[in-house]
């Protein structure tokens, strides 16, 4: 028999750590009620493949989560890492945002050890609830020698998905998680089974570490729409160093905002063309003619996680080749 591994559970919050006054309340809780001990009282414990360490981090619905809050974790999580008796990491998280915060860790961690985040679109408390089964699943996952170089992984819903690739695309559904390109294994019966690896460079592989990031330049998004107006634009990229330009279809900027946001280039804001459609390509000198303009294409991300990779990208480069290249490699 095989001795189990050492995994540290960390709580922040989130639906997982929710509660609401009657089990018919799936939707409508008080957020981050439960602590990290009282969800780990939910699971059986017995049969994990793991001996467990619970830490209390924050205590928050993921939706107030800032960069502050992703510098806390990654930096907390990176030392957890160094440690000789932790074997991986399982972070419960509000869903909200744990794709960002896992794309953030799976850029800035350097371990090959485990690292899971979790969610439940139901609280503990409802009926049919998601939140014990996926912290157990999670626990699975971090526990398994499989799981180890992969990078962060969110485990949702029976399923096991690269911090890369994975996104929210419901408000309310169990099956609320979904990848372009297909999950990389699943949990059956508490045992995770894998299919692929992450293609994209991570972890060991960037150059960005947690531990020498003291803080994150501004970079915002903005959404594209119908009577979206240039004093918007001109707004925030008076205060940004980066701007996701959320565009229709293909990335495509109306007319009327072409100027302002070449003029924002031209003052030394990165400007980047993502798509608000959730999927798909972006590609350079495709709906615009992004070389003329200064500008930048998003290849396959979506603008959230963009803004995540380009302000790691802006804290080592500010030329342009170097920002579109971490776009295709990362």
């Amino acid at each position: 028999m095989t001795d189990k591994a050492n995994i540290v559970v960390i709580g922040t919050g989130g639906t997982i750590a929710g509660q609401g006054k009657a089990a018919s309340n799936t939707s409508a809780y008080l957020c981050s009620v439960l602590g990290i001990d009282d969800i780990l009282a939910t699971i059986p414990h017995a049969s994990l493949p793991a001996n467990l360490r619970a830490e209390q981090l924050l205590q928050t619905g993921s939706e107030n989560f800032g960069n502050a809050h992703l510098l806390a974790i990654g930096q907390r999580v990176s030392t957890l890492l160094m440690e000789d008796d932790v074997d991986g990491i399982v972070i419960a998280h509000g869903t909200d945002t744990i794709e960002e915060t896992a794309y953030f860790l799976h850029l800035t961690l350097k371990s090959a050890k485990p690292v899971v985040l979790v969610g439940a679109m139901r609280p503990p408390s409802a009926m049919s609830s998601d939140a014990a089964l996926n912290l157990y699943d999670a626990i699975a996952v971090a526990a398994h020698p499989g799981s180890v170089g992969m990078g962060t992984l969110v485990v949702i819903n029976d399923e096991i998905h690269t911090a890369r690739d994975v996104v929210k695309s419901s408000s309310f559904k169990i099956e609320a998680f979904s990848s372009p390109y297909g999950p990389l294994g699943y949990v059956i019966e508490g045992r995770p089974r894998y299919y692929r690896h992450p293609a994209r460079a991570h972890t060991l592989a960037t150059p960005w570490t947690v531990e020498r990031i003291n803080s994150l330049p501004q970079v915002d998004i903005i959404y594209a729409y119908g009577a979206l107006e240039p004093a918007l634009v001109d707004a925030l990229a008076a205060r940004a160093q980066g701007l996701i330009f959320a565009g229709t279809g293909n990335g495509n900027v109306a007319a009327h905002l072409i100027e302002p946001l070449r003029e924002a280039a031209r003052r030394g804001v990165h400007v980047v063309r993502a798509s608000r459609t959730g999927s798909g390509i972006v590609l350079r000198n495709g709906a615009q003619p992004d070389d003329t303009y200064g500008w930048l294409a998003v290849d396959d991300q979506v603008p959230s996680k963009a803004r995540i990779l380009l302000m790691l990208a802006l804290t080592q480069a500010r030329d342009w080749p170097s920002l579109q290249a971490a776009f295709e490699r990362y």
